[in-house]
């Protein structure tokens, strides 16, 4: 799972996250709502990263619902974050869904064959 797409895009989107951030607090000078989206959209990725080691399947799956949890929480704030009039480049939405979408398939992937 170390060269995974789940691992590669989620990763890369924590790095978007962080510009985001701070762009956003930079030029909006808002730090609520971007301490929320920095903690949950950059803990996907740790996440699906420690989902890398788990100690067997259901520690596995425990630990992608977790990054599914994160992401969706993450949707959330960036969804805040667009309806605000804070950030308006809806493509780190898009990122957002298309990495929920990954992680619900591989949850349901790695359920099938427990």
């Amino acid at each position: 799972m170390k060269d995974s797409p789940l691992i590669t895009k989620s990763k890369r989107f924590a790095l978007d996250i962080i510009e985001i951030c701070n762009k956003v607090r930079t030029e909006r000078k808002e730090s609520v709502l971007t301490n929320q989206l920095l903690r949950s959209g950059t803990s996907i990725g740790a996440n699906i990263r420690e989902a890398a080691f788990a100690h067997g399947k259901a520690d596995f799956v425990a630990k992608l619902q977790i990054a599914l949890k994160e992401c969706s929480e993450t949707e959330y704030w960036l969804e805040l974050l667009i309806e605000a009039d804070f950030y308006d480049d809806k493509n780190i939405l898009e990122s957002c869904l298309e990495i929920k979408k990954m992680l619900i398939s591989s949850i349901n992937t790695a359920k099938s064959s427990i």
